[in-house]
């Protein structure tokens, strides 16, 4: 598996892992077609901010402006394979401090945040989402060797 810069032909890709987690996951409200994860993995990517995960395609990615992680997703028959870990050590490396948002009701989500030392720091009560779900703001602050 290797990490490197999306380009814009990973925007189907990422758009299809995006939809397809919209689609796998009952809490979450079906929101946006296909077309339109595709186009907003394409904008994500057209600034710059992707990473990839790539292993014979590509299998998950992360999304970040400096220290805010915007989004990590890992395809569903990738999931459980260190992908995750591997895209967020890398981010946890190049900053400092690193903040995120997760929806209260993703145990998953939340859990392997609290894995990789990201505490909650504030809550919110789903008016600033596009979903309407409460979400958390975990963040991650490296310690001194």
């Amino acid at each position: 598996m290797i990490l490197r810069d999306a380009h814009s032909l990973d925007a189907g890709r990422v758009g299809a892992i995006l939809a397809g987690f919209q689609a796998d996951t009952p809490w979450m409200p079906n929101l946006w077609t296909g077309a339109e994860c595709i186009a907003f993995g394409g904008r994500l990517i057209d600034e710059g901010i992707v990473r990839v995960a790539e292993d014979g395609g590509v299998v998950g990615f992360m999304a970040r402006r400096r220290d805010e992680v915007l989004a990590l997703y890992v395809a569903p028959g990738a999931r459980g394979q260190g992908i995750g870990s591997r895209l967020l050590a890398e981010a946890q490396e190049a900053e400092a401090t690193l903040s995120l948002r997760t929806f209260e009701v993703n145990h998953r989500a939340r859990a392997f945040y609290g894995r990789h030392g990201f505490v909650e720091t504030a809550r919110g009560d789903g008016s600033g989402t596009d979903e309407g779900l409460p979400d958390i703001l975990l963040t991650w602050e490296r310690t001194a060797p």
